[in-house]
């Protein structure tokens, strides 16, 4: 599990393809304080790490599965793009956004970025079947980063990046056609589920 808080911006090193894809990410993260085997959330994907290394930089390796791909914005990794990155909650972790699971649902595109003051308004084009789990005022996770919605209309919906939150993370980069990888609130998806039954 995950906040949708970023605490670090890694750097794609290198991808290979075998089959699936593995990845080699440059972090800021101690890697000596990282096991084999834990989970990593990259740009919203949880991700389990399968080799560390220390130099020339420290570094963590991930597999990532063609189910993986086929979902998320990974198939367009490169050597040199920044990603969010946000290890597991602990239990005494501080919960600063909102429970995040790392399974990604789909893409949203960006559509029209605008600045708002020293704040920035990205629109984004959810997919058909997600889009009824998006509400005003309620959470996403984009790309790893927990936001809330501002305003929905039919597919569309709007966030607002303060200055802080684009330092931080890799918000600062966006451009409009950006896929970007989408995860429903939880309570949304489940409530949605209860309403199913109901009818």
């Amino acid at each position: 599990m995950f906040t949708g808080i970023i605490t670090d911006i890694g750097r794609v090193l290198e991808t290979a393809r075998e089959g699936d894809m593995r990845a080699r990410i440059a972090t800021g993260y101690d890697v000596g304080s990282i096991d084999i085997g834990a989970s990593i959330a990259c740009d919203g994907t949880c991700l389990t790490v399968v080799a560390l290394g220390a130099a020339p930089e420290p570094w963590f390796e991930v597999n990532i599965s063609a189910e993986t791909l086929d979902r998320t914005n990974l198939s367009a990794w490169a050597p040199g793009r920044r990603l969010n990155l946000e290890r597991a909650l602990r239990v005494g972790d501080e919960l600063g956004g909102h429970i995040v699971s790392g399974h990604v649902d789909g893409l949203a595109e960006v559509i029209a970025i605008r600045d708002e003051g020293d704040s920035t308004r990205v629109r984004l084009r959810a997919p058909e079947d997600l889009a009824r789990f998006i509400a005003p005022k309620g959470s996403v996770a984009l790309n790893g980063t927990s936001l809330t919605v501002n305003e929905v209309a039919g597919r569309e919906f709007g966030i607002n990046l303060i200055p802080h939150t684009k330092e931080v993370t890799t918000w600062g980069d966006v451009a409009t056609g950006d896929l970007v990888n989408l995860e429903i609130d939880t309570l949304a998806r489940y409530v949605a589920r209860l309403q199913e039954w109901q009818a």
